[in-house]
């Protein structure tokens, strides 16, 4: 019994090796394929630490192959020889399956990271309403998904191979003891000592648990390289560190406490069964333009700013924006924060005139049948508008089919249920071009001479980019002349570059459309969010990664034959809760009644902050990884500060105000339903 548990607990220390060496491949895989640096060449002491700190923060995982090992073998076959003769073959398969479970923990983070520039983060748990047939449509699509699904079988294969050649590796021999008594003493010693060592592999060498790896103790040589950050944390690491993370803790909050939380935003006395919208009504200062018979907001999937930033103007990915952008009677913002970093909390967030905080209003049955005062639609059905929403997907996707209509929309239509039954189309729907058609045509049969609010949704620039847009026009020799070859040598890059261009073609030659039919018409053309619209690893500019301006803001113009520059008072930043006081403030009679959270562009704005970043007229942050850096357009790599967040309490303010709406779902107004057509 006594040799049985010695030589057994020794092979499951060997294959405890396993897991963290194939955690390391892993590590160095994530940095050469992503890393803006492929070489440890004058950075050896960082590339150490990143590899030396990963393992021992690793171990709060791996070492549970020794544990499990341990438990399920060693110990039953110290008593059951018969099970000590398989044990190897035991302890070899329980390895593999998680060694599997790695594997598809680091390629669900390499898919991730290619989408959100970051490891596991909390917006995984925003999946859950996702539409799994686009997911899977990028997966095999875009990211290589079943060359993923055959890789199980070689790296099973070598895994198999590593884990039973460690196995075979010499043992240290069973000490034999002359006295019995001795020989258990010894032999309980071993016990404890396993026992021992499991916990000070899986503290991080450390036998006081609070002393274990976790990122406050990062080494600073690693912690400040923003990638290599990054890289040392381990994929079920964090994984679980995402799923912990609690996606909004409004929800959590007591009602005393979440009074005390939204101070900074709200004024004055806040008397019971009252809604904290209260506090957000406002008078229009008097209209500025005369009000137009038509709005439309163009809300373009993906339509970011980083194109219309001079370093990368010469790849033409948004010439026709540009085109419309140069006009006298444009008003263009270069710096503007979109109100979520993903679609639905984007798009909810600016329908519904509050942040949605990652809290899916759209989701929530109760924004179904109820309102708030600060919503888009509503607003504007009460300066006379019939409010119309249009959206290249079915009205399925999000709850749409509840969620707008609630929010005020008199008409809903899904690019399905009104385009060609044979159109062609993505996951996410009818391809743009077609869908914005057809959106023109029944926007002029339907036209009565009443004013129109048309809020207007695309869908095309999306991943996987498997649109044959050639056929539309789209030639990288012609569009992007002055590209690198290695971008026009890149298959996959080039079919991106098609997508964003295609979409903005699409976009703005419906706005010149309705502009002609139509030419006293008000239009807002922006983004849901950004995505990685530069391929910083073709060598298109002199550095390998973007700066924040490049990963957080989308575009932002308007335009109306009065519209004057003046009129936005010198701004320079802006979000897009800033977009529906200032339709308002321009359009609206003076002393007319609107509910909104932020200012519009009509008056000064010093600062923007969503539950997100903050910005201000030289500054831009990121809440999720406290990074900040200046606001500028720049061909290097703007310096990145640590921990130089600003306005925090207004942030968690505003989270907290959509917090207290979801658990006070009695403050809704009753919404008057519109009709999906």
């Amino acid at each position: 019994m006594g040799s049985a548990f010695w030589f057994g607990w020794q092979q499951d220390l060997k294959l405890m090796i396993v897991a963290p060496i194939v955690c390391g491949i892993f590590r160095l895989v994530f940095i050469m394929r992503y890393g803006p640096k492929k070489s440890p060449v004058g950075e050896w002491k960082k590339w150490i630490e990143c590899f030396r700190y990963g393992f021992w923060w690793g171990m709060d995982f791996n070492a549970y192959v020794f544990l499990f090992s341990l438990v399920l073998v060693t110990i039953p076959a110290a008593f059951i020889p018969s099970y000590y003769a398989i044990g190897d073959r035991v302890r070899l398969f329980g390895l593999m399956l998680y060694l599997l479970v790695l594997y598809t923990a680091f390629f669900g983070k390499m898919i991730f990271y290619y989408h959100f520039r970051d490891t596991f983060n909390v917006t995984i748990k925003l999946g859950g309403n996702a539409d799994k047939k686009n997911l899977i449509d990028i997966f095999f699509n875009q990211n290589h998904g079943g060359w993923i699904l055959l890789g199980y079988i070689p790296y099973g294969c070598l895994c198999w191979i590593l884990g039973n050649g460690i196995l075979h590796l010499p043992s240290i021999g069973y000490v034999e003891l002359s006295s019995n008594v001795m020989q258990y003493v010894l032999n309980a010693i071993v016990f404890v000592c396993a026992i021992v060592l499991f916990y000070w592999f899986r503290y991080g060498g450390t036998l006081n648990h609070r002393h274990k790896p976790e990122w406050d103790e990062v080494p600073a040589i690693v912690k400040n390289d923003i990638f290599m950050g990054k890289a040392v944390i381990d994929d079920l690491v964090a994984l679980e560190l995402a799923c912990k993370h609690e996606v909004c803790a409004a929800l959590r909050h007591a009602d005393d406490e979440a009074r005390a939380i939204m101070k900074p935003i709200l004024q004055g006395d806040w008397p019971a069964n009252v809604s904290p919208l209260s506090f957000f009504c406002h008078e229009a200062k008097g209209a500025r333009i005369q009000k137009p018979q038509h709005i439309f907001f163009l809300f373009g999937e993906s339509h970011g700013q980083s194109p219309f930033d001079a370093p990368f103007h010469y790849l033409h990915l948004m010439d026709a924006s540009m085109r419309f952008r140069e006009e006298s009677n444009a008003f263009v913002m270069n710096n503007f924060l979109p109100a979520g970093m993903i679609s639905q909390p984007s798009l909810v967030s600016l329908l519904a005139g509050i942040y949605d905080a990652d809290l899916e209003l759209n989701e929530n049955k109760d924004f179904w049948y109820g309102n708030v005062p600060t919503s888009l639609p509503l607003q504007l059905k009460k300066l006379g508008y019939r409010t119309e929403f249009w959206y290249g997907g079915g009205m399925n996707w999000g709850s749409l089919e509840h969620f707008a209509p609630a929010i005020g929309f008199d008409r809903c239509h899904g690019g399905p249920d009104f385009c060609p039954p044979d159109s062609p189309k993505t996951w996410l729907g009818i391809y743009d071009h077609i869908f914005l058609e057809e959106a023109a045509k029944l926007i002029k049969e339907t036209d009565d001479g009443r004013p129109v609010f048309h809020f207007v949704y695309t869908t095309s620039n999306h991943g996987p980019y498997n649109m044959p847009y050639e056929e539309y026009g789209f030639d990288v020799e012609k569009v992007m002349p002055d590209a690198p070859e290695k971008l026009k040598h890149d298959h996959k890059v080039v079919k991106q570059m098609g997508g964003i261009w295609y979409a903005d073609q699409s976009l703005i030659r419906f706005a010149e459309q309705m502009r002609d039919e139509y030419p006293d018409s008000l239009f807002v053309v922006t983004g849901d969010h950004t995505i990685n619209l530069i391929p910083f690893q073709c060598d298109v500019i002199g550095r390998n990664e973007p700066n924040l301006r490049e990963s957080l803001l989308t575009s932002f113009a308007m335009s109306h034959p009065e519209l004057k520059k003046d009129m936005m008072v010198g701004n320079t930043i802006g979000g897009h809760m800033n977009i529906m006081p200032t339709i308002v403030e321009l359009i609206a009679p003076k002393g007319f009644e609107y509910h909104s959270i932020a200012k519009p562009l009509t008056e000064p704005i010093d600062h923007v902050v969503t539950p997100y970043c903050w910005m201000t007229s030289d500054r831009i942050g990121d809440y999720r990884d406290s990074l900040a850096q200046q606001l500028a357009v720049a061909e290097e790599l703007l310096p990145f500060e640590r921990d130089k967040e600003q306005f925090r309490e207004e942030r968690d303010a505003w989270c907290e105000l959509t917090g207290w709406l979801v658990r006070h779902p009695e403050l809704l107004d009753d919404a008057g339903r519109g009709t999906r057509v």
